[in-house]
């Protein structure tokens, strides 16, 4: 369901930790800050390096793929994530998982249902 602001937030698991995430169709992978990364044990800093454009200027992010993501009953495995060096507020859930799923949106619910 949407919260007051239109925005779908819930929780899942990364690699099996627990985290909050919000869905975010308008980005291409799904998005980490380094503190929650550090918090899920990743091992963000042996992945590629990459150069983003942030609204304070170009930072440093890193690349990776993780082994697993997990929202309700379902898990996906391999999927792309940049580590952002600023804190978030929630994981961003991008096409990099988003893909995988059949979206519909009815009034304030959005239901996904995995592709086969």
């Amino acid at each position: 369901m949407a919260d007051n602001r239109g925005h779908f937030i819930n929780s899942g698991t990364i690699n099996g930790r627990v985290m909050q995430y919000m869905v975010d169709t308008g980005a291409s992978t799904v998005a980490i800050g380094r503190q929650d990364a550090e918090r899920m044990g990743l091992n963000y800093q042996n992945g590629q390096p990459v150069r983003m454009n942030t609204a304070n200027g170009v930072a440093q992010g890193w690349r990776m793929k993780l082994d697993s993501v997990r929202i309700g009953d379902v898990e996906v495995f391999g999927v792309e994530a940049i580590i952002t060096p600023q804190p978030m507020p929630y994981v961003l859930l991008g096409n990099s998982f988003l893909t995988e799923f059949q979206m519909t949106r009815i009034n304030d619910q959005m239901v996904l249902e995995k592709r086969n």
